[in-house]
């Protein structure tokens, strides 16, 4: 490596900032909420895809599969790229106000540099934390051979989601201080109240 590349190097991957930059743009807290939405919704999302394939009389894994992981697709682009472009509208906007405030350009400040920094951030949250909790809910189909009947694979797939929604459940829980079964339990009913509103529907049409 020669005396440049070692020079553009450190200034690239600065690893010792990132701790600054996350104090100075409140990130931990901002990637918190964008975590616990996103996986929420991408859980719920994967419930309302495995009733509707059940309440559908889809029978073949295949297509479970590939409906999910389409949705897990699309929900996860879906987040980073629509939170990549709000978040850099509002923290461009914070930076053009602080710029007018100080008198003086704002772009190639340490502020601007953290403000970058938190729009990659919050973007990766968004879109990962859905394609993830997708993923996670929708994982049994991909040993669907194994079971005697598809009818185990959603059985399985739901519990997944269950667990998933006791385990964010169980984070909130650690972030406010709270009982941990309680929050559990709360993520678990929203579950149960898509499940049940689905045979609902089903029953009125």
């Amino acid at each position: 490596m020669n005396e440049a590349e070692e020079r553009v190097v450190p200034k690239l991957i600065d690893f010792g900032a990132f701790a600054e930059y996350r104090r100075m743009t409140n990130v931990d807290k901002i990637g918190r909420r964008a975590l616990a939405n996103n996986a929420f919704d991408g859980i719920l999302t994967m419930i309302g895809v495995l009733m509707g394939s059940y309440i559908g009389g889809i029978q073949e894994a295949r297509i479970v599969l590939s409906t999910g992981l389409a949705t897990c697709m699309a929900m996860g682009i879906s987040g980073a790229w629509g939170s990549w472009f709000a978040e850099s509208a509002e923290r461009k906007q914070d930076m053009r106000e602080l710029g007018q405030a100080m008198l003086r350009d704002m772009g190639q400040s340490k502020h601007a540099r953290a403000s970058r920094f938190a729009v990659v951030v919050v973007s990766l949250i968004d879109g990962l934390a859905p394609l993830v909790a997708g993923l996670v809910a929708i994982s049994p189909f991909l040993f669907a051979s194994v079971w005697p009947n598809i009818l185990y694979t959603y059985v399985a797939s739901l519990i997944m989601s269950f667990f998933a929604l006791f385990g964010l459940g169980a984070f909130l829980a650690r972030v406010a201080r709270e009982s941990i079964i309680r929050s559990g339990l709360r993520m678990i009913l929203a579950g149960l109240v898509c499940v049940g509103l689905s045979f609902l529907l089903n029953t009125k049409g």
